[in-house]
């Protein structure tokens, strides 16, 4: 079994104006990972590098130990939701394991139709008709379907209600019961994050802002909040301060706590105030208006 799903070092891209990295991405066989930042921050850009759709330079990118991105037996180990659809409007759902299966040596029609029935999907409708929510149920269901070790997925609960992300999210979960199996995806829904991902990539404008274990987040930054003027020193610490009528807030990392006196209180952060303060203005005292 391979020990890393996605092993990228030193990442980069450019596109016009806009700069990707360097960026390391480590995703262990096994292991969970969600991606988040703003619109534009470069998680699609980075996504597409890492299964090589874009150029990247010789062995910045390694699936599954060894394999190149974009090679045959990448793809064939590799299940893919991206955020725009591939299928043609006038395809109908049901036959569209007869036109894609024959592309995967390890095509699972029976797993295909049983995740059509689960995500309620109606056979005789035409592609082209389905809602954004119902794409992208769709799109998962075909990943799923030729039994891949990795899921990458892009933005795979946008336009679902919470009763449809719900399901998605169960759908996830019991992949991952085989330890052979990982998924990276990037999502605006940090609520998913909580109940699937063990690991977490923050963007911002095209570089890590943050990597690291989802669950040490609470160990790892804190919120303080309040009214009075920041001293100089504690100012240094506060990323994405925010100011409002009443004060202002930022995130910290908790071994700056020291830095504070009484006057402010300090709390647990939470996965959204790492993602909002972090995404944006990351460095400490760079200000915004609420």
């Amino acid at each position: 079994m391979s020990t890393t799903a996605v092993l990228a070092r030193g990442l980069t891209h450019a596109r016009g104006s806009f700069r990707l990295g360097p960026v390391d991405v480590e995703l262990p066989t096994g292991l969970v990972m969600g991606f988040v930042g703003h619109n534009g921050a470069g998680k699609t850009t980075t996504i597409r590098s890492l299964l090589g759709m874009l150029p990247t330079a010789p062995g910045q990118v390694r699936l599954f130990d060894e394999l190149e991105p974009g090679s045959a037996q990448a793809r064939a180990r590799t299940g893919v939701v991206l955020d725009r659809p591939f299928l043609a409007p006038q395809w109908r759902v049901g036959g569209l394991g007869r036109r894609l299966g024959r592309f995967h040596r390890t095509w699972n029609q029976s797993t295909f139709e049983r995740l059509q029935n689960r995500f309620g999907l109606d056979p005789a409708a035409r592609c082209g008709t389905l809602s954004r929510g119902q794409g992208a149920k769709l799109a998962l269901a075909l990943a799923l379907s030729h039994e891949p070790e990795l899921l990458v997925l892009d933005e795979p609960t946008s336009g679902l209600d919470p009763l449809a992300r719900q399901d998605v999210v169960d759908v996830l979960r019991e992949f991952m019961v085989d330890e052979r199996h990982s998924i990276l995806f990037s999502t605006h829904i940090t609520s998913d994050l909580d109940h699937l991902a063990d690991l977490i990539l923050v963007m911002d404008s095209g570089r890590l802002a943050y990597s690291g274990s989802l669950h040490g987040l609470g160990e790892e930054f804190a919120m303080v909040r309040g009214t009075g003027e920041l001293t100089e020193e504690a100012g240094r610490h506060v990323h994405g301060l925010r100011r409002n009528p009443h004060g202002f807030e930022g995130l910290i990392r908790t071994e700056a706590t020291p830095a504070f006196d009484s006057s402010v209180v300090i709390e647990a952060a939470g996965t959204d105030d790492v993602v909002i303060h972090l995404a944006r203005n990351t460095s400490p005292r760079a200000e915004q208006k609420l």
